[in-house]
């Protein structure tokens, strides 16, 4: 369960120095490698955030260059910008953003370019989704989002209604925490509806409930493929021994836990690759990013895994 009465947060800074707009935004975010630089314009910035621990509305206003790392995390961000430019998943499945249209970020590790920008974002915990979808009736572990669709007219015509009323109660100082809590669930059900699931394609034997606990750690694979997990890991969580983890993968998947994680990252590197641009695309970085630093063993493990070689598949894409 979120807490029902998740301390408040309140955080309006601004200025004109540019280290210290950089560190405030990188800190803010966790950021990795950020990098600022001045442009044409004077520069000024502003960082404003209002909520609580399950939900943030944020605001970032930065005239200038802004670069870097944004790591994976706990939380589902949607944002939008109202003036400037903006880059995400840079190098990779870029996503140029539009002025007034919400976008999604990447809920893996992605790099990011913005420039002379208005950014509004609206920041929910994954345990506030979770919630809300297991109350839906969807498997909590397989929350996750496809964040390169394009919602429809209509979607974002009730997203934008449903943003401007969860503002003005969050920022309304009097509000009480159950209003707050209450906003924080109605932006979890605003993102469950604007923007489809990407689910996982389960093996049909881990459907039957004589497997439901290699089924636990089969969706915590697909949800965490982007982290360094291991099978060491799988083992805590399904309250096994190595062993016995091992044992049972083999007889209901007929593979070991490893090789698991390799096969559901060999997958996240094909769609990838399907949706890529080939001219400017480099299946070595994006094999790299998933994990595999060695480019002949990989590509014989994504051929004997899909039929064709890496490169095969950029080339249909």
């Amino acid at each position: 369960m979120t807490d029902p009465n998740p301390a408040s947060i309140r955080v309006d800074e601004r200025g004109d120095d540019l280290n210290a707009a950089k560190q405030t935004l990188a800190t803010a975010y966790a950021g990795i490698a950020w990098a600022a630089d001045t442009t044409d314009t004077p520069f000024s910035y502003r960082y404003a955030a209002a909520g609580d621990a399950s939900m943030t509305l944020r605001a970032v206003q930065f005239d200038g260059q802004l670069t870097g790392e944004m790591p994976a995390g706990d939380d589902f961000v949607v944002q939008w910008i109202t003036r400037g430019s903006g880059v995400l998943d840079v190098g990779r499945n870029e996503i140029h953003l539009s002025p007034g249209r919400p976008q999604m970020w990447p809920q893996h590790a992605f790099d990011f370019a913005f420039e002379d920008y208005d950014q509004r974002l609206v920041q929910v915990n994954r345990a506030a989704v979770d919630e809300i979808a297991a109350e839906r009736g969807l498997a909590v572990s397989r929350t996750n989002f496809d964040h390169t669709a394009q919602p429809d007219d209509g979607a974002m015509r009730q997203w934008r209604q449903t943003v401007q009323l969860i503002s003005a109660t969050t920022m309304d100082r009097n509000a009480s925490p159950l209003l707050q809590a209450e906003m924080s669930r109605l932006a979890a059900v605003s993102l469950l509806e604007l923007y489809p699931q990407a689910t996982a394609d389960m093996p049909a034997e881990l459907l039957l409930p004589q497997n439901a606990r290699i089924r636990m750690v089969a969706e915590y694979v697909h949800a965490h493929a982007h982290l360094p997990i291991t099978s060491t890991d799988l083992a805590t969580l399904a309250n096994l021994s190595l062993r016995a983890l091992q044992v049972a993968f083999n007889r209901v998947l007929g593979m070991s836990p490893n090789a698991y994680i390799r096969s559901v990252r060999l997958s996240r590197i094909r769609q990838e690759l399907l949706h890529a641009d080939p001219a400017m695309t480099n299946v070595s970085d994006i094999a790299r990013a998933w994990g595999f630093g060695h480019a002949g063993r990989f590509s014989a493990a994504y051929a004997q895994q899909y039929g064709e070689y890496p490169r095969d598949t950029l080339r249909r894409s």
